[in-house]
Order: C-alpha cells, then sequence, then structure tokens
C-alpha cells in the first residue's frame, strides 16, 4: 500500500510507522486515515507481530491538529473528523491482537497525544515534551478528559488539561502516561528492544491474551469517549472557539 503522509516498513516481524507530513506532522483527515490504513495494514500481516509509530520528523512527534481542520468548522463537520480520530483510531488498536508501541521523541500535543496514547506502550527520549494546549485556543483535548484521569489520578490531570501547560519527559513517566525514558537518539533502538522481547512470544496466546486485557481495561473506554466527543464539537461552534483559533492564527492575544 502506498502512503503518501508516513513511511511504513517491516523488519524482524515489527512493522513501523513514522509519521511524515512536515513540517511538524499535524493531523489532517488524510493523514488519520493514513494512520488507521496502516494499522489495519499490519493487524492484517501475519509475518508483523508487533508494531511501533514514530515520526520521520526531527524534533517532533506529532504537533497536534491541523488548524485548518477545526477553524470555520461546524459541530457536525468535527464529529465526522472525531470519527476517524477517536473512534477508527481506537477500534484499529483495540482489534490489533498485536503489541503497539509509541516511540516519543520531540514535541508531542494535543492530538499527537491522541495517537501515542492510542498504543499499548510509550517510550520518550529525554528531551521530549508533552501537553494539551487546546484550551489556549478555545478547544477542549476531549480525549485526554478520558485518559489522563485514569493514569494520573482526576487532581494531577486537571491541573495539565486545563492549564495547558507543556510538561517533560519525566513528568510524564511520572504521571503514567510513559513506560521509559531514554536519552535522546535512543527512543527507537529501546522501542525495538521491547518489540523484539514481544515478537519472542506465541502469537496466538499474544493475540488472545491482548484481546482479554483490552475487554478488561476497555470496557467503558469508548462509551466516555463519545460522551466527551459531544462537547467537542458543541466547543467548535462557539464564538470563544472561533475567537482562540483566529487569535493563535494572528499571533496576538485572544479576546475572550
Amino acid at each position: 500500500m502506498k502512503y503518501n503522509h508516513l513511511d511504513y516498513r517491516v523488519a524482524d516481524q515489527v512493522a513501523e510507522i513514522s509519521l511524515n507530513r512536515p513540517p511538524v506532522n499535524a493531523l489532517n483527515l488524510d493523514l488519520v486515515n493514513e494512520i488507521i490504513a496502516a494499522l489495519g495494514q499490519a493487524r492484517d500481516d501475519d509475518g508483523v507481530r508487533a508494531v511501533i509509530i514514530a515520526s520521520a520528523l526531527d524534533g517532533v512527534f506529532c504537533a497536534g491538529l491541523d488548524l485548518a481542520v477545526v477553524r470555520g468548522v461546524d459541530g457536525e463537520g468535527m464529529r465526522r473528523f472525531l470519527e476517524r480520530l477517536y473512534f477508527e483510531l481506537n477500534d484499529v488498536q483495540y482489534s490489533l491482537g498485536k503489541p503497539s508501541i509509541a516511540a516519543v521523541q520531540g514535541a508531542a500535543r494535543a492530538g499527537g497525544m491522541t495517537v501515542a496514547v492510542s498504543c499499548n506502550m510509550i517510550i520518550a527520549g529525554q528531551g521530549a515534551t508533552f501537553g494539551y494546549p487546546e484550551i489556549n485556543v478555545g478547544l477542549i483535548p476531549a480525549l485526554h478528559y478520558v485518559h489522563l484521569p485514569r493514569m494520573a489520578g482526576r487532581h494531577r490531570a486537571f491541573e495539565y488539561l486545563f492549564t495547558g501547560d507543556d510538561f517533560g519527559a519525566d513528568v510524564a513517566r511520572d504521571l503514567g502516561i510513559v513506560n521509559h525514558v531514554v536519552p535522546d537518539g535512543q527512543v527507537l533502538d529501546k522501542a525495538r528492544g521491547i518489540a523484539g522481547k514481544l515478537v519472542g512470544k506465541s502469537p496466538t496466546v499474544m493475540k488472545i491474551g491482548r484481546d482479554a486485557y483490552m475487554r478488561a481495561n476497555d470496557l467503558d473506554y469508548r462509551r466516555s469517549i463519545e460522551n466527551v466527543a459531544e462537547a467537542m464539537c458543541n466547543v467548535v461552534a462557539t464564538d470563544a472557539s472561533k475567537e482562540g483559533l483566529a487569535a493563535f492564527i494572528e499571533k496576538r492575544r485572544p479576546k475572550w
């Protein structure tokens, strides 16, 4: 399969999906669709036993949504986009049957966080940074209202989700988001090393076990995401959201 915005390769029974939409891997519908398709390709390939999602660009994993996606869109348009980014991405990861690892070097923000946390594990470089800046431009990090409190607890999650402050890899590990922090430049090696351990397991037992694990831990996850996605659709239709996005693009302070 040919991709325009990512690189796909298989080596040693590991599929590596590297986001490649310069300059910052901003998520538009085409890139989201390609991520979903690449995960589906890995799922359906019996020669693949683990998956790594990384970035082909230096200094950035994924900066979040392409603002062209949300600026001027109505609630229905946002709903169609979130059906792919939230629901379809979650569904393909849910049914993957193989372990997935996000290898994060550089910045992961907003929708980039969504891509990363869709995986079973996250490896981060020491210089990686994370954050949910949506509140600063009149949006909300809807999916992460479900995910982050489960990882970090309600009070710590609230701080990062509602201040929009970014944080480093060590904090991300402390919050329970990241599994391992390694020196910059060693992220893919670490992810490949863990993937190498996983591909040595029985693929039959891995699929049965992973499916059971996903069912046990994601029983109400999708339903909760559906609730917060509706709030996101309502937010983009507000004047506050339109002003926040305009101010960001025009490089000025928003007039709330």
